[in-house]
């Protein structure tokens, strides 16, 4: 039996398909439930942010999350296959008609991901203060809370709504399949299975 953990929405809908495809049934959550059991496999539905937390703990063996969130927590897992689900880039961005002023003593940054936000901009030795927010960043520069924000986007489409625009891409991200480095030893043959047809698929 695999325990994994799936970030609740999109990806997760994208990942269950995979697994659809792979094992020619069909795998749905009964409504509300977190947990689902098939066969082989015990899915459960976790936020995004949270599945690092499942799989180091191993409260999961394997999980699907985005590298974004895998570099934004360092999460201690085996990484073994990038599934080419959930696309989008982190990216800087600031107010149209405006540029970040990278000669300022210090910028304030408003975002979800702080890690990668200080590491991003120190590795360009610029100063910020990383404002953590968890919602709504685009509004932050637009009402002076910031000079600009580091955020996910897809299409750029609410970036471009609230007046913003896209300065630099940091990173590319998609969802990965990930595992619990005890689980991968002991679990190994059941692991690699699932990594090996995965892969084909993928």
């Amino acid at each position: 039996m695999i325990k994994v953990a799936l970030p609740k929405g999109r990806i997760a809908n994208e990942s269950l398909a995979l697994f659809e495809r792979l094992y020619d049934t069909q795998f749905v959550f009964d409504d509300r439930k977190l947990i689902l059991e098939h066969k082989h496999f015990t899915f459960m539905l976790v936020r995004s942010q949270d599945v690092p937390t499942y799989v180091t703990h191993k409260a999961a063996d394997v999980g699907i999350v985005g590298l974004d969130v895998i570099e934004e927590q360092q999460a201690n897992v085996v990484r073994l296959l990038n599934l080419n689900i959930g696309k989008c880039k982190v990216v800087v961005g600031s107010e149209v008609g405006k540029s970040l002023d990278y000669q300022k003593p210090q910028l304030k940054i408003a975002t979800k991901m702080p890690h990668i936000t200080r590491q991003h901009f120190a590795s360009k030795a610029v100063s910020i203060e990383a404002l953590k927010l968890y919602g709504s960043i685009e509004l932050a520069p637009l009402v002076g809370l910031s000079d600009g924000i580091v955020d996910i986007v897809e299409s750029g489409n609410t970036m471009r709504q609230n007046n913003l625009k896209i300065d630099e891409v940091i990173m590319e991200s998609s969802a990965y399949l990930v595992a619990n480095k005890n689980s991968f030893y002991e679990k190994k043959e059941l692991i690699l299975s699932l990594y090996n047809r995965l892969k084909e698929i993928v």
